[in-house]
């Protein structure tokens, strides 16, 4: 596979605890199979197994266009170092790491079309795609990889995030904050129905205008403000009545949707965010065990903005139960 702005995984990423090599005893980092995609495809999947793909978006210049704090570039790196020690507990099944997608300077658009060609031929691979970013310009390639790949059928998009992101590019061309526009164009000369749903939104994050921008796209949303447990079945139901809607479903969360004491580490922290409690989780769990989900990215994680690890540990938390409920769920 011919490949632009790849790299592939840095030898060492995956290090951590090691308690023995008996597979009751073992860690992510002893059994995830890093694949160089310029030299190797990934590994072909045992007989009714399944395959999750790990890949680098080391990319925050859409942040830099955006006007925000630089740094997610570090985040997949950080990223994997969170998730080595997890322990494996299902079996038979393949996590790869497929490498990394680059930005080289400030050519954001290359490599965005490299993320979208790498996702596509993952998928065809027939691995799930968990994308590890870098900045939330993470979301356009993303999402266009999917839809490369399944075509006809209706890709809904799923944001956990303060920010709508459905800024028109501005000068300086797409930016972190206008992925979800840009899918909406797309969507729209291929005369195809957008349909997003942005989980976490904080009136004090976004303008009037992008308010009425989601309004004439027709984008839902669900304010950060109900995320209490007295709306619980509200939310759910929701979540549940718009993934019935579609084919297939990305997901994509943005850490910055999370208070800032558990998620310092981004580029525009929140002081009323989201709380990762049992709320949440059964809201991200109601995606994840749709049987639909077609990929899934983690953006924000800015290593140089973090503390005590926090927001790193608290993405791992979140590709762990993505990667758990992907494996152990039945009857995919």
């Amino acid at each position: 596979m011919t490949l632009v702005c790849y790299q592939p995984t840095t030898p060492g990423s995956w290090q951590g605890r090691n308690d023995g090599t008996e597979p009751d005893l073992q860690r992510w980092h002893q059994l995830v199979q890093p694949t160089d995609l310029s030299q190797h495809p990934l590994p072909a999947l045992p007989a009714g197994k399944k395959g999750i793909a790990f890949l680098g978006f080391a990319c925050d210049e859409g942040v830099r266009r955006n006007g925000g704090r630089t740094g997610a570039v570090a985040g997949p790196e950080a990223l994997r170092k969170a998730c080595s020690s997890f322990p494996v507990h299902f079996e038979g099944h393949v996590l790869a790491d497929a490498g990394n997608i680059v930005c080289d300077g400030r050519q954001l658009e290359m490599a965005q079309e490299a993320l979208s060609a790498t996702v596509a031929h993952i998928l065809k691979a027939g691995y799930l795609p968990v994308v590890l970013g870098g900045g939330h310009e993470v979301a356009y390639g993303h999402e266009r990889g999917i839809s490369r790949h399944f075509g006809k059928e209706t890709v809904g998009i799923i944001n956990f995030d303060a920010h709508f992101d459905l800024r028109e590019p501005g000068a300086e061309g797409p930016s972190s904050g206008t992925g979800f526009w840009q899918i909406a164009e797309d969507r729209k000369q291929e005369g195809r129905p957008f349909h997003y749903l942005a989980l976490g939104i904080q009136q004090n994050s976004n303008t009037p205008r992008l308010f009425e921008t989601a309004a004439t796209l027709g984008a839902d949303y669900l304010p950060a403000s109900l995320f209490q447990q007295k709306y619980h079945d509200q939310l759910v139901g929701a979540i549940r009545s718009f993934i019935q809607r579609n084919d297939r479903i990305y997901l994509t969360t943005c850490l910055d949707v999370f208070a800032a004491p558990y998620a310092p580490g981004v580029s525009a922290t929140a002081y009323n965010g989201l709380v990762p409690d049992a709320l949440f989780l059964d809201c991200f769990r109601t995606v994840l065990r749709t049987g639909k989900l077609a990929g899934a990215d983690f953006a924000e994680l800015n290593p140089s903005l973090d503390q005590d690890n926090r927001t790193a540990k608290l993405a791992a938390s979140l590709v762990f139960e993505t990667v758990m409920n992907y494996f152990l769920r039945q009857g995919d």
